[in-house]
């Protein structure tokens, strides 16, 4: 039995037209080879499916640009001249839009001003202001960032000092180690070298073995630069 005719028209349904296109796709990619190698053609073969995916194929003996060129040649037409002329009408646009800008930067600099009248004038003179006032809006902005960033830094120096100005008096009531008791001014040296003084301060060793009592070892003093 037959395979019946198939109606040539679109397939409505997605799946069943994505597989009817792999299937010719296959089959025609097939056709193509063949010719090349039964008949020494030069066949050259673009498909774009209906998602935009590209299929190509082209004969080992060429390349697509050669098929092109032959194409051009024996039918007339040029492929690319509406190209290329779509491409030097956006250079020339792009230089027009450089040559601008960049006589605008030089009449912001107070260069080629001759030839304007007082209307670009006051125009130059508004875009001016108007940088001007970006400029300083953004220094004041970073001067605030600095501000609040030094304050930071200040609040936890300020938190240090007191940290180590609570260290120092836990440290005179140590068992092992503190300042010595028969000279009033040590605790105020202490407090000093809290604040960045550079004095000389006593610290007293208190031996808690016995053993360094007999051998003679008393209390000594350690000064500290």
């Amino acid at each position: 039995m037959g395979r019946g005719k198939i109606e040539i028209k679109k397939i409505e349904n997605v799946t069943n037209r994505q597989v009817t296109y792999s299937k010719r796709r296959t089959g025609i990619m097939k056709k193509a080879n063949e010719l090349t190698v039964l008949c020494d053609a030069e066949v050259s073969l673009v498909m774009f499916s209906s998602t935009g995916k590209l299929s190509e194929f082209c004969s080992p003996s060429t390349d697509t640009k050669r098929i092109f060129e032959r194409y051009q040649q024996v039918s007339g037409i040029d492929l690319w001249s509406a190209q290329y002329e779509k491409m030097q009408n956006t250079l020339s646009h792009l230089k027009e839009i450089n040559r601008n800008l960049r006589k605008e930067i030089r009449q912001r600099m107070g260069e080629e001003l001759d030839g304007m009248d007082i209307k670009d004038l006051r125009g130059l003179e508004q875009n001016l202001d108007d940088a001007l006032k970006e400029v300083r809006q953004r220094k004041y902005h970073v001067i605030s960032t600095q501000t609040e960033t030094y304050k930071k830094k200040l609040k936890n120096s300020h938190e240090n000092h007191k940290n180590l100005l609570h260290q120092l008096e836990m440290n005179e009531e140590h068992p092992m180690y503190g300042f010595m008791d028969d000279d009033p001014n040590n605790y105020e040296g202490a407090l000093a070298l809290a604040n960045g003084a550079s004095h000389l301060y006593e610290f007293r060793i208190q031996p808690s073995q016995p053993n360094l009592h007999g051998m003679g070892y008393g209390s000594h003093d350690l000064r500290l630069a």
